[in-house]
C-alpha cells in the first residue's frame, strides 16, 4: 500500500468541508431565490424601499408568515438588509440589479429555478442511474417554463437586432419574406419575436413536447400572428428537403435522440443560400478544461438531471449539455457544414452561437 497516498493534509481536509457547507447553503438559498422570483417578491423589493414582512406580504398578495421566514433566509444570505429595530427589510440597488425583472437580460433569479425544477425529478433520475434508460420530458413539468424565461433574457432580446445582422443579407430577405424553421422551439418565444418583426416571412416551430407546442400556438393566436405555426415533431426521422431558407436551433440540438441525424436533416432542408443558426452550451468537450468556467457545475448538473436523460429516454445518444464546442463543430462538419463561425455575447456566458452554411453557398 502506498503510505504517501493515505497521508491527509488537515488544512486541505477542513477547507473542503467548509466548501461543502458553502454548497449546502448555496443550494438552499437558490431555492429561496426561486421562490422570491416566482412570487414577485424581488420585483417589489427592487424599488429599494424598506418594508416589514407584513407590508411586503400585503403588496404581493401573500400570507405574512411564509414571507417573514423567506426574508429571514434572505437576511442571513446577505441578500436583503434588515433593520431589527424597525423590523424592516431592504434590497440594496446593487443586489436588485441582478434579482428582478427590471433587468430584462441579466436577472440571475431566473436561473435559480433550475434547482427545484430539476430536483423534483431526483427519484426518476436516480432510477435511471440503475436502468440506464433515461428520464422522459414528462418528468420535468416546469422545465419548458424555466427555459422560456431563460431564453427570454439571453436570446430573445438580441435575436432581431444582434443575431440577424451576423448573417449578411438575412434581414433584407426576412423583410421580403422567406421560410424560417425553429427546431426544438419550446414555447416559441424567439419565433414569436421574429414573426412580429418580419410579417412577410413565414415561420414554423417544431417541438417534441406537446404542452410546449400548445402554449406556443396559443400565444400566436392571442397575438393574432398568422405568419407562424407550431407542430409537435420527433425530429429523429424529420426530413423536408429544400423547405426552408433559415433554420434555428436554440439550446436544443444536444437534447435530441440523434443529433447527428437532425444536423444532416438541417443541411438537406436548407435551400441554396440558406443558413443555420445553432445556439448551444459554450463548454469544452474535455471536463478538465471547464474548471474555470463560471457556470460549468450548473451546466453539468442540468445535463445530468435533464439534457442527457431526455435523449437517453428516447433511445438516443445522450450527448448532454456539456458535449462541448469541439464535438459540436465536428458533428456540424460531418453534416456537411463547411463554413462555421462561432460568436459569443457578453451578457450570455452560457452559450456559443454557431452560424453555419453548406458548400457553395
Amino acid at each position: 500500500m502506498c503510505t504517501a497516498c493515505s497521508v491527509i493534509d488537515p488544512a486541505r481536509q477542513n477547507a473542503f468541508a467548509d466548501r461543502i457547507l458553502e454548497m449546502f447553503n448555496g443550494g438552499m438559498i437558490a431555492m429561496m431565490m426561486s421562490l422570491g422570483h416566482r412570487a414577485g417578491l424581488f420585483d417589489l423589493l427592487a424599488d429599494g424601499a424598506a418594508r416589514t414582512s407584513g407590508q411586503l406580504a400585503e403588496e404581493a398578495g401573500l400570507h405574512e408568515r411564509p414571507v417573514r421566514e423567506w426574508l429571514g433566509a434572505m437576511t442571513v444570505a446577505r441578500i436583503v438588509e434588515r433593520d431589527p429595530a424597525a423590523g424592516t427589510h431592504r434590497l440594496p440597488p446593487e443586489h436588485a440589479t441582478w434579482l428582478s425583472r427590471r433587468n430584462p437580460t441579466s436577472n440571475l433569479a431566473v436561473y435559480a429555478q433550475y434547482l427545484p425544477a430539476l430536483g423534483a425529478a431526483e427519484d426518476a433520475v436516480l432510477a435511471a442511474f440503475q436502468h440506464g434508460r433515461g428520464v422522459p420530458y414528462s418528468a420535468f413539468p416546469r422545465f419548458h417554463e424555466v427555459m422560456a424565461e431563460d431564453s427570454g433574457q439571453t436570446t430573445v432580446p438580441i435575436i432581431v437586432d444582434q443575431l440577424v445582422p451576423l448573417m449578411p443579407g438575412l434581414h433584407d430577405r426576412l423583410v421580403d419574406g422567406i421560410d424560417v424553421l425553429d427546431i426544438g422551439c419550446g414555447r416559441g418565444r424567439a419565433l414569436l419575436t421574429l414573426a412580429r418583426a418580419y410579417p412577410r416571412s413565414r415561420f414554423a416551430g417544431y417541438e417534441l413536447d406537446a404542452d410546449a407546442v400548445n402554449r406556443a400556438a396559443s400565444s400566436a393566436r392571442e397575438e393574432g400572428l398568422g405568419n407562424v405555426r407550431f407542430a409537435q415533431h420527433d425530429l429523429t426521422e424529420w426530413d423536408e428537403p429544400s423547405a426552408f431558407d433559415w433554420v434555428i436551433a436554440l439550446d436544443a440540438i444536444h437534447d435530441q435522440k440523434r443529433p447527428d441525424h437532425v444536423l444532416h436533416a438541417v443541411g438537406r432542408t436548407l435551400r441554396p443560400g440558406g443558413v443555420f443558426l445553432m445556439q448551444d452550451i459554450d463548454l469544452n468537450s474535455e471536463p478538465v478544461e471547464n474548471l474555470d468556467h463560471p457556470l460549468s457545475p450548473m451546466m453539468y448538473g442540468i445535463s445530468t438531471m435533464h439534457c442527457m436523460n431526455v435523449s437517453l429516454a428516447q433511445g438516443g445518444l445522450g450527448l448532454g449539455a456539456a458535449w462541448g464546442t469541439q464535438l459540436a463543430e465536428k458533428m456540424l462538419r460531418e453534416a456537411g457544414f463547411n463554413r462555421i463561425d462561432i460568436h459569443r455575447f457578453g451578457h450570455d456566458p452560457m452559450n456559443a452561437y454557431f452560424i453555419c452554411r453548406m458548400p457553395a453557398q
